[in-house]
């Protein structure tokens, strides 16, 4: 995800502000404080306190606290919409779904099952000589975690990682990225207003440098959202610290269109997964592998549905396409549009400029002829471009889409969904939808995550919860007065005896475990000896 910060290093701040801009307009709509490198300390101190107390409450009251920022969501519903529009430019309509349901949706959930999924959890155990012991798995709070997210989902990727971060007991310190600081100040006035205690979220503003400090700090974990090369620093910072963190740092997503699909719906897929918030998301289709059959026809129904999309502000309600974030952004999808045409590729729609809307408006593009010896093919695009490669067979298309580094989504597309999750099966991805895209992103039940240049670690559903958590084993003896049969007092007795002990477990065949188990010398006693140190 080329998202995040734009810078990464330790030097001092010289940002006393970071400024929101209507990337529509290019206007200065607010003016934020950056947050001073030297305050760092005291807002971990007070974090460190907040969290002490915060974790002392059960699962099951943290969650009904998540109840109550959940029903502040909803009251500020609208002033929520508005300040994501402005800020990062989106259609109301995909503010709603991709923004405001996802974080309503997700308090509700983890309110629900967290009190469940955190609560302590019995360790049966199978081996005979351990029987005697009671062993519980129990889930405690990392402490104070740091949240470093991006501008492209400004509301929902912090709101949903702060939520399961302190409904498993912790207290965050979050930073927005500087380039939608007003959204990013919203979500820690909203659980000001559903009355968390003061200081469990805090939210850090300004640049790279800020970021990097409060890594620096040594937070008890780091959830950073953003592109591969602010993500390889991140990770460095944290190694030499030892800090634990989660990566979620986008892809080149692959979509593949076998010969049976129904290709009426697959290219009005293709449209909305490789347009959706201008291409900007982790999770936009930005290759498509198509069989050779149907080619020709899903190419024209993708290029005739892009030129029916409505650009426009997010103030215009009737407008499908907004603007890209900044004009850097923008420049960087001309360039790589630049470069495939040099190299062959033909771009039979889009990639032109609209200065008559705006300073970043760019008609989406639909690009055929391409290889994986361009750009377009190989770096995340992060703009509204999807380009498509005919190819022979499915497993042309599977070779194709695995040969990335980047490994977070793909989908497949057949009228047999048997042979759709055959396929899936051999995709390199952290989730591959069949006859869908990118909407797994909205289900709370699913892990998001990757691997490779897509990061590690996961969020969303209960694996992302348990990202928040330590995990610790517990272990009761039921028999404290019995010394063990493996503390000191060996003896060539003893070792005879364990190794007929072995042999009853584990012998290939039922006749030599029953005959160490019952024969003359029997390997029951090797368990309870009493004659220990």
């Amino acid at each position: 995800m080329a998202v995040g910060s734009q810078a990464f290093t330790a030097a001092p701040s010289a940002q006393a502000f970071v400024h929101s801009i209507n990337p529509a307009t290019g206007e200065v709509t607010a003016r934020i404080d950056a947050t001073p490198i030297t305050a760092l300390p005291d807002m971990f101190e007070r974090a460190r306190a907040a969290q002490r107390s915060w974790a002392d409450r059960s699962v099951r009251e943290r969650g009904r606290m998540l109840r109550k920022v959940r029903d502040v969501i909803f009251e500020a519903r609208d002033e929520i919409l508005e300040v994501v529009m402005r800020e990062s430019g989106k259609p109301r309509v995909e503010a709603i779904f991709a923004e405001l349901l996802l974080a309503l949706d997700t308090a509700d959930f983890l309110a629900n099952r967290a009190p469940r999924w955190l609560r302590p959890e019995r360790v049966p155990h199978h081996n005979l000589a351990l029987k005697a012991k009671s062993g519980w798995l129990e889930f405690e709070p990392h402490g104070v975690v740091a949240i470093i997210s991006p501008w492209n989902y400004p509301f929902s990727i912090p709101m949903l990682q702060v939520i399961a971060a302190v409904v498993a007991g912790n207290a965050v310190l979050l930073k927005p990225s500087e380039l939608t600081p007003s959204t990013g100040a919203l979500v820690g006035q909203l659980f000001e207003r559903a009355n968390f205690p003061a200081n469990l979220v805090q939210v850090i503003q300004g640049g790279g440098d800020v970021g990097a400090a409060l890594v620096d700090a040594a937070p008890d974990k780091v959830f950073f959202t953003g592109s591969v090369a602010t993500g390889r620093r991140i990770a460095e910072a944290c190694a030499r610290k030892l800090i634990p963190s989660v990566l979620e740092l986008g892809g080149k997503d692959a979509m593949i269109v076998l010969a049976d699909a129904d290709l009426d719906i697959a290219s009005s897929a293709a449209v909305w997964g490789g347009f959706t918030n201008c291409g900007q998301a982790c999770l936009s289709v930005e290759r498509i592998y198509v069989e050779q059959p149907a080619a020709e026809r899903f190419i024209d129904l993708c290029v005739e549905k892009t030129k029916k999309l409505r650009l426009g502000p997010a103030s215009d309600p009737d407008a499908e396409i907004g603007p890209m974030i900044r004009l850097r952004q923008l420049e960087k999808v001309e360039e790589q549009l630049r470069e495939a045409v040099a190299r062959g590729a033909k771009t039979l729609v889009g990639g032109n400029r609209r200065p008559d809307l705006g300073p970043s408006f760019i008609e989406p593009a639909v690009v055929t002829n391409v290889d994986h010896s361009m750009q377009l093919m190989r770096d995340e695009t992060f703009g509204p471009v999807i380009a498509i490669q005919r190819v022979a067979s499915a497993g042309e298309a599977v070779a194709l889409a695995n040969d990335s580094p980047f490994a977070l989504s793909a989908s497949v597309w057949t009228r047999d969904s048997r042979r759709g999750r055959k396929i899936a099966g051999r995709l390199r991805a952290g989730s591959v939808m069949v006859n869908d895209v990118g909407s797994y992103y909205g289900i709370c039940e699913a892990p998001h995550g990757g691997r490779g240049a897509s990061g590690w670690g996961r969020s969303h559903s209960r694996f992302g919860l348990l990202e928040m958590v330590q995990v610790k084993y517990v272990d009761v003896d039921r028999l404290p007065r019995v010394a063990k049969s493996w503390w000191y007092g060996y003896t060539g007795e003893l070792a005879a005896s364990a190794g007929r002990f072995v042999e009853s477990m584990f012998a290939p065949r039922w006749q030599r475990r029953f005959s160490a188990l019952f024969g003359k010398q029997s390997a029951r006693g090797v368990v309870f000896r009493h004659d220990r140190i």
